[in-house]
């Protein structure tokens, strides 16, 4: 006859199985992904080369002028220096507006003026051709379809948006501020 193992004797070896078993697992979870990873990926190569002080000097390129526009002031000569022996006196508007003008265009600034955005844009963009305000169209996707944002611009200075904003104004539109755009 089979003898029966005692009740001891099994909890052992079911322990023993339960602890392998675990023992397994663990091995299949930590182990083998190390194993079965792929190598790493490595970033792209990016070359930097730095000139000598032996080469040709570092020449940058130039910066993009902006669009003149027919309503912008065209740059004037500079103003003659005072006669010697005189204080200059204080910088004229001129020069302060172009010099603003070109800050503005040093830092790549443009200004924009929002007209509107609209379903049916060709009547807008019709009255703002005859009164010869530059201006540009961007299609923006709504929930209720897409619609075409009109604005005036760009200009290099503050002073030329605003002077276009009070032209708009006269159209009959209801124009947002002068905005930048970079």
């Amino acid at each position: 006859m089979a003898e029966i193992p005692d009740v001891n004797t099994l909890k052992r070896r079911g322990r023993r199985r339960l602890v392998g078993a675990i023992a397994l697992v663990l091995v299949a979870v930590i182990v083998l992904p190390w194993i079965f990873d792929p190598e790493p990926r490595q970033a792209p190569q990016v070359s930097v080369r730095i000139p000598s002080e032996d080469e040709s000097a570092f020449k940058p390129k130039p910066v993009p002028k902006p669009p003149v526009s027919a309503d912008q002031p065209k740059p004037e000569a500079p103003p003659e220096p005072a006669p010697e022996g005189k204080t200059a006196a204080k910088p004229s508007r001129d020069v302060r507006s172009e010099r603003a003008r070109a800050e503005a265009a040093l830092a790549n600034v443009q200004f924009v003026v929002p007209v509107g955005a609209y379903l049916e844009p060709d009547g807008v963009i019709a009255k703002l051709k005859a009164a010869k305000i530059p201006h540009f169209t961007e299609p923006v996707a709504t929930a209720k379809g897409t619609v075409t944002r009109v604005r005036a611009g760009p200009y290099a200075t503050r002073d030329a948006a605003e002077r276009a904003l009070k032209q708009i104004r006269a159209l009959g539109f209801k124009p947002g501020g002068v905005a930048t755009r970079s």
